[in-house]
């Protein structure tokens, strides 16, 4: 692990620490690196009627956009569980959004990380392209 990846999941797991998980009681932490070396930090943030919850990669995600930053280089995310967690297909499709198939997500394990690139975790994914290519074939 480089010292780069070992101080994003350091920050994924510090962000955890702010989770508000009263329901699950499953504080996840995400980090978010952005090309200029910015690291945004995000926790899951639950909410009684669980479908207002947050994800802690939506939550450092909406941060960086919030600062006009679109540009990524990696993401690690961890829980308290330290179980590899990964994140769910929504917040895979958000990153997306911004991020290429090649874009590292690194996940925190008892020993170490899991690398996975964005392509692996959400295969055959929705983009701009696609919805480019349709609204051309309409016309």
């Amino acid at each position: 692990m480089s010292d780069a990846e070992a101080e994003l999941l350091a920050a994924a797991r510090d962000a955890f620490e702010q989770a508000y998980v009263p329901y699950s009681e499953y504080p996840v932490g995400a980090a978010l690196e952005a090309t200029d070396g910015t690291v945004y930090t995000g926790c899951n943030i639950e909410n009684a009627n669980y479908s207002n919850s947050l994800h802690a990669e939506e939550v450092a995600l909406g941060k960086a956009i919030s600062d006009g930053v679109q540009e990524f280089e990696r993401l690690a995310v961890a829980s308290a569980a330290n179980d590899g967690v990964t994140p769910c297909g929504m917040c895979r499709q958000s990153l997306a959004e911004f991020c290429s198939e090649v874009f590292p997500v690194l996940c925190g394990t008892p020993d170490d990380f899991e690398r996975y690139s964005l392509g692996e975790l959400l295969p055959e994914t929705i983009t701009k392209d696609h919805l480019d290519a349709a609204a051309e074939g309409q016309r």
